[in-house]
């Protein structure tokens, strides 16, 4: 694998989040919520909603519904929140959709960015928690697995979708279930299945607007996804790592033989096609402005023995820093027509991402809820998102 450093969006936090200052964003609060909830069939679930948002930009410490309700005061009682989030019956798809459709009409998005995000835990009650080993870390954990899909743009990401993991252990354990209210027709997927399934219900489903799709990620298998997903009709743009094997398919680049070689033996071979990119403007300053790009076409291999059928051509991008380790990072993309410099900042938008997750979405309380059940899990990172939506909202130029 490729040496990365863990991305913010999986490492464990080290310090309590800082809040937002009070009333800071009270025109967007007022904007978005009453945008939001008009699917809740309730005023008082309409009303709550709006008081968790609240807490959510502006309780100090962990977004806990005991937090929450400290803030909240006599508006509001611990047990009638928690009831709200972790056993009410509101959906939160329409929530959700609601707040993708009014994000996408004001801040078109470049992208749609897919990031898996580890959400530690102490016990072992939490719907889906369970010990993992995560590559980007180099330890065992015991977390929540999720999978968030991100609308990105050059200046901002916001979080629109979530899929929860749910382990084997989970799922086949009728009593744990029950507890935590996991529905009947949730099955037992693998990692990389639940990304598919993530990025299929909310473009595909929701029929918002073609975007590329952005993975970078090492803790799923990329090219089961790419499959499933370019299968799908979908414009991709997902990191694999050094040993992925290809087949190069380029006649600028004549290899020997015709059997695969490693994603980075290819990207070396091609070190004579690189050329430099420059950074967009809005990096300037913030990281080296000239990167080193070399595109070669290739074809991948079956990434299982199930995998059968014509060998569509992808495109292999390799990127470096001047001066930098060549390749330093690796992506494969349908996009084969999309020019380097197109490729490279789209693959930016997972950094923006993980920028943006540590500046708003940990300090909203994304990873902070402290309930059990499944619907609970659910409702908080919708509710959290759409925090971090006001938030984002208020600092976007109108």
């Amino acid at each position: 694998m490729l040496s990365l450093d863990p991305r913010p969006t999986t490492a464990a936090r080290a310090t309590p989040p800082t809040s937002f200052p009070s009333g800071a964003h009270d025109a967007a609060l007022s904007e978005i919520s009453s945008i939001l909830f008009t699917s809740l069939p309730r005023s008082d679930q309409s009303r709550k909603a709006m008081q968790y948002l609240r807490g959510l930009l502006e309780a100090p410490g962990r977004k806990s519904v005991r937090n929450i309700a400290a803030l909240l005061g006599e508006q509001v009682s611990e047990q009638n929140l928690h009831h709200f989030i972790s056993a009410s019956t509101w959906d939160w798809v329409p929530v959700r959709r609601a707040l993708v459709a009014h994000w996408t009409g004001s801040v078109p998005p470049l992208a749609w960015v897919v990031q898996p995000l580890i959400i530690p835990k102490t016990g072992r009650h939490s719907v889906g928690v369970d010990r993992h080993f995560f590559p980007t870390l180099g330890q065992v954990l015991n977390a929540q697995r999720a999978i968030g899909v991100w609308a990105a743009s050059d200046h901002v990401g916001v979080p629109v979708n979530w899929r929860l993991h749910l382990p084997r252990t989970w799922l086949q354990d009728d009593l744990r279930r029950s507890q935590v209210g996991i529905p009947d027709g949730v099955a037992t997927q693998t990692l990389s299945e639940c990304v598919v399934d993530a990025c299929l219900e909310t473009t595909t489903r929701w029929r918002l607007p073609v975007r590329p799709m952005v993975l970078d990620s090492c803790e799923v298998h990329a090219v089961p996804i790419y499959e499933k997903l370019h299968a799908a009709g979908m414009p991709l743009l997902v990191s694999v790592c050094e040993e992925q094997p290809l087949t190069v398919a380029d006649p600028a680049l004549p290899v020997p033989g015709r059997g695969p070689l490693t994603a980075e033996q290819i990207m070396i071979m091609a070190r004579g096609l690189r050329r430099p990119v420059a950074a967009p403007p809005h990096e300037a300053g913030a990281s080296p402005s000239t990167r080193w790009v070399a595109a070669v076409r290739v074809v991948a291999p079956p990434s299982g023995p199930a995998a059968s059928g014509e060998r569509s051509e992808a495109l292999l991008l390799g990127v470096g820093e001047e001066g930098g380790r060549w390749p330093a990072k690796l992506w494969l993309t349908n996009l084969t027509h999309t020019p380097p410099a197109s490729l490279v900042r789209l693959s930016r938008l997972a950094d923006r991402v993980d920028r943006d997750f540590v500046d708003i979405a940990d300090r909203v309380g994304i990873r902070d809820f402290s309930g059990r059940s499944f619907g609970g899990w659910h409702r908080h990172v919708t509710l959290a998102s759409a925090a971090h939506a006001v938030v984002a909202r208020a600092r976007s130029p109108r």
